[in-house]
């Protein structure tokens, strides 16, 4: 069981880039779905979920209801989004699990996550104002606002002492490339198509969970 669940885990992965790349359709609905079920699943067979990394089985399973429902992404965009967003609240939620006091590392995240937040919300408010779709402002504030709270928490582990260097730099890495997965998103989709913009989009994503989920696993595992 060991072995089996991390290779049906890369294994659906490389499959859904392929899928997508080459835009088949059959098995990109197969593969998206199979790789937060076998992530789900490797963290439960690793930890049985205990402690903080429940809140993170929780989040993989929102992140699940969100990939089934961008399959369809025309007329299920924003109940896929409240599905991710339930999914940061809940990373939230874990990476609070210990009481760390702020310090001038977290000073400088605040700033630097919140200065991005602004301006690339900025660019996508635009855009949406300028394709008529007023109705999704407010819901891409919250969650970019949401999404930029979990990379600050996951990125303040860098310089947490309870936290060893490789676990840190897992989960650091990987917030990161979730949140660069769904710039890429929301860029190819509102602002102006980028080459290969979903196949980059499913790498960053899923390389991001896959490292996020490994690194808390090893922390709090």
């Amino acid at each position: 069981m060991e072995i089996i669940l991390p290779v049906l885990l890369f294994g659906s992965a490389i499959l859904d880039w392929i899928a997508t790349f080459k835009e088949w359709r059959r098995a990109e609905i197969f593969a998206k779905p199979s790789v937060m079920i076998f992530l789900f699943l490797g963290l439960y067979a690793e930890t049985r979920l205990h402690g903080a990394l429940l809140w993170f089985g929780i989040g993989i399973l929102f992140s699940l209801i969100g990939d089934v429902l961008l399959l369809s992404p025309d007329r299920l965009f924003l109940p896929g989004l409240v599905a991710f967003l339930l999914a940061h609240i809940a990373y939230i939620v874990g990476f609070n699990n210990e009481v760390v006091v702020f310090g001038a590392w977290d000073v400088f995240l605040v700033a630097m996550i919140l200065l991005a937040a602004f301006r690339i919300l900025q660019r996508l408010i635009l855009a949406l104002q300028s394709k008529g779709m007023n109705r999704l402002i407010l819901p891409v504030e919250v969650y970019g606002l949401t999404i930029s709270t979990m990379l600050f928490f996951a990125m303040r582990t860098i310089a947490n002492s309870n936290w060893q260097a490789g676990e840190a730099g897992l989960v650091s890495i990987g917030a990161f490339l979730f949140y660069i997965s769904d710039i890429i998103l929301a860029w190819n989709r509102f602002v102006s198509p980028i080459k290969n913009g979903r196949l980059l989009n499913i790498i960053a994503y899923h390389l991001g969970q896959i490292a996020l989920i490994i690194g808390m696993a090893m922390h709090f595992g």
